[in-house]
């Protein structure tokens, strides 16, 4: 299995981690409903859940770009170039967002749509 596909996976994890991150320290957590306890948050759970539902939103296009990319072989190195890029640019995603620097954060979510771009520009080639 390629680097790329991989990525797939690690991509599709990056919600949890959000999620450890949003939930740590457990401070009065209800898990009988965590989404109403999680409403309630502020500050770095608050952002981290958002990173979290970010997560989950850019994960189907970022498959897919894998995917499309392989079904067309691609260039490996191109694609572990930009499927890497990409899980890089969103664990920084969450860190920004968790700690609270928008400018770094809407800049990492900038290179994470910039790689999901570019592996499909590189299938179309």
């Amino acid at each position: 299995m390629t680097w790329s596909l991989w990525c797939i996976l690690i991509a599709g994890l990056l919600p949890y981690v959000a999620t450890g991150i949003a939930k740590s320290g457990f401070h009065a957590y209800d898990n009988h409903n965590p989404r109403a306890w999680l409403a309630k948050q502020t500050g770095f759970r608050a952002r981290a859940n958002a990173a979290q539902s970010n997560c989950f939103e850019s994960f189907p296009f970022f498959a897919a770009a894998v995917l499309v990319a392989t079904m067309q072989n691609a260039s490996p190195l191109y694609m572990t170039i930009f499927s890497s890029l990409y899980i890089l640019a969103r664990v920084a995603y969450i860190v920004a967002y968790a700690a609270d620097w928008p400018n770094l954060r809407s800049l990492c979510w900038l290179l994470g749509i910039i790689s999901i771009v570019a592996l499909f520009t590189i299938a179309a080639h």
